[in-house]
């Protein structure tokens, strides 16, 4: 099957799982420990039912937003990736593109391989960049006014990656990028021969954003050794403050997925936060997102724009988490399939097959603007009680 003839995300994943290396489809396609909040967060979806109504005028609908004042085509945006760029050549700049084109926000990672200048570079518009705060705070504030410089729209600061949980496949694989030469590693390289011709033809093979620029990081060993020292556990709510300090647009706060951890993010003056559980990659045995989502736009979505990521597969579910009172929601392996798949072209399959799940869907439902979806359009909710996520 071509990527431009899948008709849905799963389709995608089959064909990305036979093109890229093993260690980059178990990066993206497994979670930590367990793997239960991993398998969790898609099934949780599942849980939440829809309301179907009929003899509804449903001619003329529209899944135009806004997420953090930006206008958007549908209430998507790609999420942060790393080595996204080891997905693809050149994985991040090719995201990027395909997302512009279809209206929608992308998100670079500061672990991505591609540098926040590379991609500007390569891409027409301004895209979100998604910010870890290391030990070395210098290098912290150089990563915001690069972004500054490259007339990032938001920034995105992630607070759940204080330590690293282990992913098991990853140990087992010898995770790095660019991959270590091993003999497992080249016998199943060598059945991949696209995008190892791929990979050859681009410079961009290392973490772009940290190699030659933060202190006495040169090459691969060095970095390896440097990140394992890096990640802040000493980061608190007034690391958010010392971000907030130096970047004056959009701010986003990414891993809350506690109703009190949401509280305390709603009072520090963020536009948004993303309710995340880093896709199942950190806490093992949380709950899932969605199940999170609704206790936390009734505590804190009058005052702060709620997302969501962790999950999210189907234009259904973009449905579902709109429904429960999110303002936007994010994709990552569902971006991702596509990209393995076929580059810029699977990025924009991916983006097709979610816009006409999530039109199909909300037509069925009888709404015709995505933007007055709410708790209404959802099995056993209180609609009286709990109306405040209809009212955008």
């Amino acid at each position: 099957m071509k990527p431009s003839k899948a008709p849905a995300i799963d389709d995608l994943r089959r064909l990305y799982k036979a093109r890229v290396p093993r260690m980059f489809y178990e990066y993206c396609e497994t979670g930590s420990f367990t793997t239960q909040t991993f398998q969790e967060n898609t099934k949780a979806f599942s849980k939440f039912k829809l309301r179907q109504r009929v003899a509804v005028n449903i001619d003329g609908r529209s899944l135009k937003t806004k997420m953090v004042g930006q206008d958007v085509a549908m209430p998507i945006a790609l999420a942060p990736v790393g080595s996204a760029g080891m997905q693809h050549a050149d994985g991040e700049i090719l995201a990027c593109r395909a997302a512009q084109k279809l209206g929608v926000p992308f998100t670079l990672s500061t672990m991505s391989i591609c540098s926040i200048e590379e991609v500007a570079k390569h891409c027409d518009k301004p895209f979100w960049f998604q910010l870890y705060v290391m030990r070395d705070r210098s290098f912290a504030t150089d990563l915001v006014n690069r972004a500054k410089a490259a007339k990032c729209s938001a920034l995105v600061l992630t607070l759940d990656l204080q330590i690293l949980a282990q992913r098991h496949f990853d140990v087992k694989n010898g995770l790095s990028s660019p991959p270590k030469l091993t003999l497992p590693n080249v016998l199943n390289m060598i059945t991949k021969p696209a995008w190892c011709l791929e990979m050859l033809g681009t410079t961009n093979r290392q973490f772009g954003n940290i190699i030659g620029h933060a202190k006495d990081v040169k090459d691969l060993s060095s970095l390896n050794e440097w990140a394992n020292s890096q990640f802040d556990q000493t980061l608190d709510w007034n690391s958010v403050d010392f971000i907030r300090k130096q970047w004056s647009g959009k701010l986003i706060l990414k891993g809350i997925n506690d109703v009190e951890d949401a509280k305390i993010a709603a009072k520090l003056g963020a536009d948004a936060i993303i309710v995340s559980n880093h896709g199942g990659r950190q806490l093992d045995g949380g709950p899932s997102t969605i199940e999170m989502l609704a206790p936390i736009v009734d505590a804190v979505g009058d005052k702060v724009e709620v997302h969501i990521d962790s999950g999210i597969r189907t234009g259904i579910d973009v449905m579902k988490a709109m429904a429960l009172g999110a303002k936007g929601t994010y994709i990552g392996r569902a971006y991702i399939y596509g990209l393995g798949a076929a580059g810029e072209a699977g990025v924009t399959r991916a983006l097709e097959i979610l816009r006409k799940e999530l039109d199909t869907t909300m037509a069925l439902c009888g709404e015709t603007d995505i933007r007055k979806v709410g708790r209404h359009n959802l099995l056993g909710f209180d609609v009286a009680a709990k109306s405040r996520s209809s009212k955008r």
